[in-house]
């Protein structure tokens, strides 16, 4: 069962089943030319709101082995796409200018996109140089995602492109995320179960 939380912002109740720390297992494998890596990995994910209309996400990973060596980190922001109005503060630092936008049930509903679920925007910084802006949509207990920009610092490796599913099986959260990167297609790269544990 999903519990909303009180205090959460009416704009963040599409993902609210996301809200919490999950941990959990999953594999990368991903082909290169005639040549695949294949590893298994331990993940903790955390979703977590400050009272704004976005979660806040970090994830760190490292390698299913006797070290738990440290293998790769992610953060960044999630949040409904709309345009930003006189309510929301920004840019930078400056304050709103009316109240808040979409503060009911019966507004945030009217994001809602024709395929019934809600339009959603996902920007994400990799340590290694690498930045993501992600669009897609947030339909019930499914996450789709593709990415709409990549920007990447002249030291970072080759990666172009990515598209991520989330859902909520079994009260697991699932991922699967294919990527183009190091001059492959777009293909097949990693996926995990994960448990909420908090």
């Amino acid at each position: 069962m999903i519990e909303i939380p009180v205090d959460l912002p009416s704009e963040l109740v599409p993902l609210s089943w996301l809200i919490g720390v999950w941990e959990g297992r999953g594999n990368v494998e991903y082909a290169i030319g005639d040549e695949t890596v294949s590893r298994t990995f331990g993940q903790r994910v955390s979703f977590s709101h400050d009272g704004l209309p976005y979660l806040n996400y970090t994830s760190y990973t490292w390698l299913d082995d006797e070290d738990r060596t440290p293998l790769v980190a992610e953060s960044g922001y999630w949040r409904l796409h709309r345009a930003q109005l006189e309510g929301d503060p920004g840019p930078a630092m400056l304050p709103p200018t009316a109240p808040r936008p979409f503060t009911t049930a019966q507004s945030v509903e009217t994001l809602r996109n024709s395929d019934g679920g809600f339009d959603l925007e996902v920007a994400l910084v990799h340590p290694g140089g690498v930045s993501e802006l992600y669009l897609g949509q947030i339909k019930g207990p499914r996450v789709d995602l593709a990415t709409d920009a990549v920007m990447r610092t002249a030291g970072s490796k080759p990666y172009a492109a990515a598209t991520r599913l989330y859902g909520l099986v079994e009260a697991d959260l699932l991922w699967a995320w294919d990527i183009a990167a190091l001059g492959q297609d777009l293909r097949t790269h990693a996926s995990a179960r994960l448990t909420k544990v908090d």
